[in-house]
């Protein structure tokens, strides 16, 4: 048996009269969520809630609440049920007071004074401009206070369904913005909400899943998102408008024109590529790869000797099995060959430069063509809208701007695929709300550590509702499992997506998890991706972990032949789910270069993220101390964990143990943990430092 609905109707028929209004109506509404019941004038979505309400009886079909049939049931019934209704027009007493409009949103429910008033502080605390003026008469209040107290009014019966019936109907658009922020506020608080609009374009926006009506009937329905920009139900429902004549269509007035009007390229644009399988874009690597190779022959002196050296010809590239021959290319040689070691185009074709943070020595520098910044932007707009971010997303960055690649990639592709960046950079806590609560961002872009540090603050500050952020997208560093899901319940159920990228790749943007969240695809029509083992650089077979090696196949500037990015990984072959003919490869599991090697084993950071996360109690924050008894010689591991919000310190012992004995019998090695309260260990802006190993005392050159 499947999961019962907060509220569903099943073949639900109307009629006023001889004149049937509703025919066999399916819907369905599950806690937490808003739906948007969108359609013209006379589509029937009043009468529908009217049915749903107990305001008007049913000819046919069943209203389930909790799964139990309450067709029929009179209104006063359904309030005390959970259910509460804002009507079309507002309906607000016009002779009686603000408080008194909000006294009767309870009368039914027959709730004591203090309760009552305790309900309208909380009222009053969310719409201020009614706390202004409670003895007012309702009749003098302009239209948009009146609509807020109409939904003040049904928030007194504190119900789990609010019905919104045209809440911006005859309200100026910076009145109708107000109104719209408040339904985000409320959604984002867990009140479930069904709306019904005839403004498509705000409903969609502001609803997680949608029911077209069309003639009494649901003509369609699913994610918001998805039928946002769905060019098949917009040619349906647009018919013959146009810009000048609106009416045209079989929705005219139904906002749906304005999804047409806004950006309209946008949202016909796509950014993925058209290969119909996977030897189609195996046959364009093979172009790729050819061209690459005789342009960085022709171009570079460095990679000249290099691949003289290795005895390849750029004729001799016959096959993508061929590329195997080509030598390898590391960080070193782009340090070693400072500044521009891979450059192989004339410096005049260069536009910009950017370069890595250079923390273990000179900075890596990359130039790139202005070729190379459309393509750039273009995969990266491609990322966007694999996370399903669209026009009328806006983007709030907190990345790194100027010599490094994150702020100008993560901005320039937001631009190109429509939506509104909103670049605030890596900025400070007050800011970054300030922006959410002010410019309602719904999607942030961060490292997993300054994501979970805006939503721990968010938290503590109490104005989690206030906030609209649905999708986080964040790269730069690995995040724990237990990581993703704490930043995920703290954004309200935010979506996570993990970027990868790299300087010398173009910069982050190189690959996106798809929202079945099981890895990471990659744009193989710009790079090919091989595995190889770090130790003896041979390529390892399809699922096995190894070191990811990248090789070019359009960059001009300063591409890139078999070079060694030291993330381990493995490839996934096989087609995802999603559908995309893109290859993939799994999260990023750590570095060839930065494995922990304790008492013999190799230790990657991921692994004991992956034991951490599945203990419950523990934090998300941890880090790694490693230090080395002089005398003995004995090297140790100490574990600094944070308890889990909320965990009580009684449980240290029994936490601690259980740590001990998941380390032990998966690494095989023995440690010691130290368990700290919730918050204790540093948040950061930037990449969390979670590895101390002082067991080096010596300068590294």
């Amino acid at each position: 048996m499947g999961n019962v609905h907060l509220l569903a109707t099943e073949q639900l028929t109307a009629h006023y009269g001889a004149a049937q209004a509703l025919f066999g109506v399916d819907l369905a509404i599950d806690p937490g969520e808003t739906v948007a019941l969108v359609g013209a004038n006379g589509t029937g979505k009043t009468t529908l809630l009217k049915c749903i309400m107990g305001l008007m009886k049913p000819s046919a079909g069943k209203v389930l609440l909790d799964g139990e049939a309450v067709t029929g049931q009179s209104p006063v019934q359904m309030v005390r049920r959970g259910l509460a209704l804002t009507p079309e027009g507002r309906e607000v007493f016009a002779h009686l007071t603000v408080v008194e409009n909000l006294e009767l949103g309870a009368a039914a429910l027959k709730t004591g004074r203090r309760e009552v008033a305790r309900r309208m502080q909380a009222v009053f605390d969310r719409f201020g401009r009614l706390a202004e003026r409670p003895d007012q008469a309702a009749g003098t209040l302009s239209g948009g206070e009146q609509q807020m107290l109409a939904m003040g009014r049904a928030l007194m019966a504190q119900p789990r369904l609010l019905l919104l019936d045209e809440p911006s109907l005859g309200l100026a658009p910076l009145i109708s913005d107000e109104i719209f922020t408040i339904i985000h506020q409320l959604s984002r608080s867990g009140v479930t909400i069904l709306l019904v609009e005839q403004n498509a374009a705000r409903a969609l926006s502001a609803s997680h899943k949608a029911f077209l009506m069309a003639g009494g009937r649901i003509v369609q329905q699913g994610r918001s998102q998805d039928l946002l920009v769905d060019p098949t139900l917009r040619a349906a429902f647009l018919g013959a408008a146009s810009e000048e004549k609106p009416e045209a269509s079989r929705l005219g007035a139904a906002g749906l024109t304005n999804i047409r009007l806004e950006k309209p390229d946008m949202h016909q644009h796509t950014f993925m590529p058209d290969f119909p399988d996977h030897h189609a874009l195996a046959a364009h690597q093979l172009k790729g790869l050819q061209w690459t190779v005789r342009h960085a022959f022709e171009g570079s002196s460095f990679y000249r000797q290099r691949l003289e050296a290795a005895g390849v010809d750029p004729a001799s590239i016959r096959s993508l099995d061929d590329i195997r021959r080509l030598p390898f290319t590391t960080a070193d040689d782009l340090r070693e060959f400072y500044p521009f070691p891979l450059r192989s185009v004339p410096f005049e074709q260069i536009v910009r430069v950017h370069a890595s943070s250079g923390t273990t020595g000179k900075r890596k520098i990359i130039g790139y063509t202005q070729k190379d910044l459309d393509d750039w932007v273009h995969f990266f707009a491609r990322c966007y809208e694999m996370a399903g971010v669209t026009p009328l997303d806006r983007v709030q960055i907190a990345v790194g701007y100027g010599i490094w690649t994150a702020g100008m990639g993560f901005q320039l592709g937001c631009e190109k695929v429509g939506a509104m960046a909103v670049p605030v950079g890596p900025g400070n806590i007050d800011m970054h709300i300030q922006f959410m609560q002010d410019v309602r961002s719904t999607v942030f872009c961060s490292t997993a550590s300054m994501a979970l540090l805006l939503a721990e603050e968010i938290q503590r500050r109490g104005i989690a509702d206030q906030i609209s952020i649905r999708k986080i997208i964040y790269g730069s560093e690995r995040s724990s499992r237990s990581m993703r899901q704490k930043i995920s319940e703290l954004f309200g159920g935010a979506e996570l997506f993990d970027i990868t990228g790299l300087t010398e790749l173009y910069g982050p943007g190189a690959g996106i998890e798809c929202g079945d969240h099981d890895c990471i695809h990659y744009w193989g029509d710009y790079y090919i991706l091989e595995i190889v083992d770090p130790e003896t650089l041979q390529p390892v077979p399809d699922g096995e972990w190894g070191e990811m090696v990248v090789t070019t196949l359009c960059k001009e500037a300063a591409p890139l032949i078999r070079y060694r990015t030291r993330d381990i990984t493995r490839i996934i072959p096989d087609r995802c789910t999603c559908g995309s003919v893109m290859p993939r490869h799994s999260r990023i599991k750590g570095r060839s270069d930065d494995t922990i090697k304790f008492r013999g084993v190799n230790i990657y950071p991921s692994t004991i993220d992956t034991i951490l996360s599945a203990i419950p109690g523990l934090g998300s924050e941890y880090q790694i101390h490693l230090t080395r008894d002089e005398r003995s010689g004995r090297d140790f591991l100490q574990l600094k964990i944070e308890r889990g919000e909320g965990v009580e310190a009684g449980r240290t012992a029994e936490l601690v143990h259980e740590t001990v004995y998941q380390v032990k019998r998966q690494l095989l090695v023995s440690i010691e943990v130290e368990l700290v309260d919730y918050g204790q260990l540093p948040r950061t802006q930037r990449k969390s430092q979670r590895v101390f190993d002082s067991r080096i005392t010596d300068e590294i050159v």
